[in-house]
């Protein structure tokens, strides 16, 4: 997932097709994983099986990834839409407010990022590659306090993935 991630931070735009599909796969398993405690409840033979927990996760990432590989724009808009709930879920809360309220900021993000899709691509592509940078390093290495850094390894890392890539795309349409 750590090189996904990479090369959606830095390729973003160049690869923008496999982008979409490493975007959303990356959705998919996060929303498979958040709702993992939900599914175990309903079905105790998955919260039982460890094949069953490593599976879900992986079909949730295809699934969605398959349906945001087809269509650019919808599926710009609805990357920009599911990385602004993702992120107020996991660090704002689960409170209906809190997420209405992310729904409204990533409604009218969708709808900018699908007016400007260039940049939109650029941006959204480097901001989920260093959402799972973020992840990768604050899970992978215990002295990285997520509380502490992870907001500077996410606004730095998508900072960079996007320099790089506008730098690197200039004369692409």
């Amino acid at each position: 997932m750590l090189i996904a991630g990479l090369a959606a931070l830095f390729f973003g735009y160049r690869i923008k097709k496999a982008a979409f599909f490493i975007v959303w796969f990356i959705i998919g398993m996060n929303l498979a994983v958040q709702l993992l405690p939900w599914l175990n409840g309903l079905v105790p033979q998955i919260a039982s099986s460890e094949l069953w927990q490593n599976l879900i996760p992986i079909a949730g990432g295809l699934l969605l990834a398959l349906m945001g590989f087809s269509i650019e724009k919808v599926c710009v808009g609805g990357i920009v839409f599911a990385l602004t709930l993702i992120i107020t879920a996991q660090y704002f809360g689960t409170e209906p407010q809190t997420l209405v309220i992310g729904a409204v900021v990533g409604i009218i993000a969708a709808g900018a990022a699908v007016m400007m899709i260039k940049p939109a691509i650029i941006i959204a592509t480097s901001v989920a590659g260093a959402y799972t940078l973020a992840l990768a390093l604050t899970t992978w290495v215990p002295e990285i306090n997520p509380d502490i850094y992870y907001w500077p390894i996410l606004i730095g890392a998508a900072a960079l993935g996007a320099i790089v890539q506008f730098a690197t795309t200039r004369r692409i349409d």
